[in-house]
Order: structure tokens, then sequence, then C-alpha cells
């Protein structure tokens, strides 16, 4: 929400696994491969549930308010920071005009962000650059962290990097495949779940069910009352843009 405002790079595994079936001539199914769709039937299954979600979601919260921060500092607005909050909510704050195309673009970038981080991280993890995929995430969250203004937000940016760092300094070159794989899945398909949970929540507050402070925050609703466009077209751009997202990271880690 946003208001006013590899460890090693050697060469993994690739033994082949023999199928019953054929498959094209330029696709084998490798122990790698076989790991990448296991870590999806993974986020699919964490995401979905709903305790293991409460506290994954706390990734795609950080890279949401990322993407916030990052346009506002673009689009020359003045990042006042950000809070992250223990209902996996949280809320970035700039100084600048509310309203024209800077305050748009920053309301905008907070939904795609996830989706696009992790096509960035599959792009890396499919060219076996897991190294250079770790450093990047704790190069992020440092950089992230200068602009948090809670204790709950520090604790739980250092407590990400902490995971990578950990991952880097005594992680095998298994360990970091799969920990790369399974952020950058998590980062694709709970993106998307994001999306679905917006549109279900602004549907039950139409309803009369939700909270009005909640539903005034939204992205969308916001972006509603900053364009001519209803909060439903974002909301239906957003699931898009998530949507494919997911397919095209999908296709660079498996390629």
């Amino acid at each position: 929400m946003v208001t006013g405002v590899t460890l090693v790079t050697g060469t993994l595994s690739s033994s082949v696994i023999d199928l019953p079936f054929d498959l094209p001539a330029d696709f084998t199914l490798t122990h790698d491969r076989l790991l990448v769709l296991a870590l999806l039937a993974g986020a699919i299954v964490l995401t979905g549930e709903r305790t293991t979600w409460r506290l994954l979601r706390f990734v795609v919260t950080i890279a949401h308010e990322g993407g916030h921060a990052v346009a506002a500092v673009l689009v020359r607005r003045e990042l006042a920071g950000i809070r992250l909050h223990s209902d996996t909510s949280g809320v970035t704050l700039s100084r600048g005009r509310a309203e024209g195309p800077g305050m748009v673009f920053t309301a905008v970038s907070g939904y795609p962000a996830p989706s696009l981080i992790g096509i960035v991280f599959a792009g890396l993890v499919g060219l076996d650059h897991i190294r250079i995929m770790l450093w990047a995430t704790i190069v992020l969250l440092l950089l992230l962290l200068t602009q948090i203004r809670n204790m709950f937000g520090v604790l739980t940016v250092v407590g990400s990097g902490a995971a990578a760092v950990a991952v880097i300094g005594w992680g095998t070159e298994r360990v970091a495949l799969g920990f790369a794989c399974a952020v950058a899945w998590l980062l694709l398909v709970g993106g998307l779940r994001a999306v679905i949970e917006l549109q279900r929540s602004r549907r039950q507050q139409g309803s009369g069910r939700g909270g009005r402070r909640s539903h005034l925050s939204s992205d969308a609703d916001q972006l509603a009352r900053l364009t001519p466009l209803p909060g439903l077209f974002w909301v239906t751009l957003f699931f898009l843009f998530s949507s494919a997202a997911l397919l095209i990271g999908g296709w660079l880690m498996l390629r």
C-alpha cells in the first residue's frame, strides 16, 4: 500500500531421469528440473494454506512496499519511510503532489513488484547465476532497511536477509539452488495470490462485510480516485501481469 505517497557457480547436477513416455527432443527432465517443479508445487500448497501464507506473505509485502519506494524515487517524490506490520500489511510514505502521473506511477507499482522481481530472480536461476541472485537479494534488503521506520519492519527485513546470508555462508550447492528457486516461486505465486486477495477483500467490503479503512487504503481504490478508471480495471491489470509473470518465470527456470 502507498499513501500520499549459489553459493557456488559450478555446474549443477544434470543427471537425466528416465520416463516411460517420450519428451520433446530438446527437453530433458533433470534432477534440477524436478527440484524446480517440486518447489513450485510446494509454493502453491504453502501459499494456499492460511497459516503458512500468513508467514510467507511478509516476503511478498517487502517486495510490494519496495516497489512503491523505488517508483517514488524514480518520479522524484521524497521518500519518507516504509512501515511493515505484523498483520502482513505495509505502508510506504512519500511526499509530493497528492495526484498526477507521479502519484499514479507510485501507487501502481506495488502489486506488480513481487512478480517483476520474481521474473528477474527466475532468469538468474535459469542462467545458473545463483550467487548473483543471492547477493542481489541481500543488497536490495539492505537498501530497503535504510527506509524502514518501525521495529517490526526492521526485524522482518533483517530476518529475510539473514536467511540469504546463511545460505551463502553455509549452504551446499543444492541448498543454494533450492533456496533461490523457492524465493523466485514465492514471489511469483505469492504475487498472484496477493492480487486475488485484493479483489476478494474489495468484494467483501463492497458487500458490507469488510473494514472501511482497508478498503479505502487499497492500491486499486486509490488508483480509482487518481484516474478515471475503476478499481476493478486495476485489479484485472495486476492479475494479468502476475499471471503472465508466473508463466514467464517458470519457463526461465525450466529452460
